[in-house]
């Protein structure tokens, strides 16, 4: 998953998604990091243009709410049940995660460095 490093947010959701999944399955690269950078040009989207976190899983790319309701699948608890949303149509879904996407720095702030990953997590991140 290539997240947006500074964004307060994208950070508290690795940090949710990271202490609900229900197995270890998730890797996680900030896409001011070379890694996330390259794994991003490598599915033809550009740092600069990225409003959104990008979910690549066996060998596909989601993007906006498709890749939230992925996630939602992996995780423990209620959480599954938010596919549900699936019935939605996908631009209305991803109506309301633009609006929160635009707004997310203001909303939430942002940091002036990337989530550093404790010792037991640093193998779940890529950073070059």
């Amino acid at each position: 998953m290539i997240f947006d490093g500074v964004c307060n947010l994208c950070t508290h959701s690795v940090k949710f998604i990271l202490k609900h999944e229900l197995e270890p399955r998730f890797q996680f690269s900030p896409l001011q990091s070379p890694a996330g950078a390259r794994i991003l040009a490598e599915h033809g989207f550009s740092t600069a243009n990225v409003a959104t976190f990008v979910l690549v899983s066996e060998g596909k790319v989601y993007t906006r709410s498709a890749a939230a309701l992925r996630i939602a699948r992996h995780l423990r608890g209620a959480w599954p049940l938010l596919r549900l949303f699936a019935i939605v149509p996908r631009p209305l879904r991803d109506m309301l995660y633009d609006y929160v996407a635009r707004n997310r720095y203001s909303w939430f702030g942002k940091t002036e460095s990337c989530l550093v990953p404790t010792p037991e997590l640093r193998a779940r991140f890529r950073y070059d």
